[in-house]
């Protein structure tokens, strides 16, 4: 082999080390648990939005006239338009975006907050599991973590309304019947709250009167 050639096959291999290395590196839960899983990515809590996606103004939080004859203090979740709303007294509600099952993952019914945890630890229940094989046994409680800085886990079910590490999934149609908001959002809610609060989780063909509310330009 010629100078020239074993310079080529240096630099080839140089090249295919390099991509291998910064694909592996790009998404390591690929690596490990296939291109099919429920989104999980690695953005800091410090900064919900780093990944580069940009919420819609309407997803933000912010304070909306909102009609209910739930009392204050009760978590409405508007399944349809995404929204999840913290009723306030005067006719008023703290308003979120929020993520919501995909199809064939929706429901509904009134349920309470009966735990609440900070950087809660992720046991897929067994039918999560049946469902997607590929997915973790346990994950612990961190910024990589999918549930988040935050999790609320809703009475006699396996649902929880979490955090995310995945701003762009807000306002869509994704999880597996869980109700997601970004770590900012879930931390305020989270403070908002106690054990015990009623929350209603509206179906996905809610009666209109059920969902008026118009902002009244208040964003916290």
């Amino acid at each position: 082999m010629n100078n020239y050639s074993r310079f080529a096959a240096v630099a080839a291999i140089a090249i295919g080390a390099t991509a291998f290395s910064t694909a592996a590196s790009a998404n390591p839960f690929e690596a490990l648990f296939g291109p099919h899983r429920e989104p999980v990515t690695t953005p800091a809590y410090a900064n919900p939005n780093e990944d580069g996606t940009e919420l819609r103004a309407d997803l933000k939080r912010q304070i909306v006239n909102y009609r209910t004859t739930e009392a204050p203090g009760t978590i409405v979740v508007d399944t349809p338009n995404t929204f999840l709303y913290l009723v306030m007294p005067g006719g008023k509600a703290m308003r979120y975006g929020i993520g919501v099952g995909r199809e064939g993952f929706t429901w509904s019914g009134v349920k309470t907050i009966e735990r609440k945890a900070e950087w809660p630890d992720w046991t897929p229940p067994p039918e999560m599991i049946q469902r997607q094989p590929y997915l973790p046994r346990f994950v612990a409680g961190g910024p990589t973590n999918p549930l988040g800085a935050r999790a609320m886990y809703l009475s006699g079910s396996v649902y929880r309304i979490h955090g995310t590490n995945a701003p762009s999934t807000i306002g869509g149609r994704v999880s597996s019947g869980c109700i997601r908001m970004v770590n900012e959002d879930v931390t305020d809610l989270y403070s908002r709250v106690q054990v015990g609060t009623k929350v209603v989780v509206l179906p996905m063909h809610a009666a209109p009167e059920r969902r008026a509310a118009t902002s009244i330009g208040s964003i916290y």
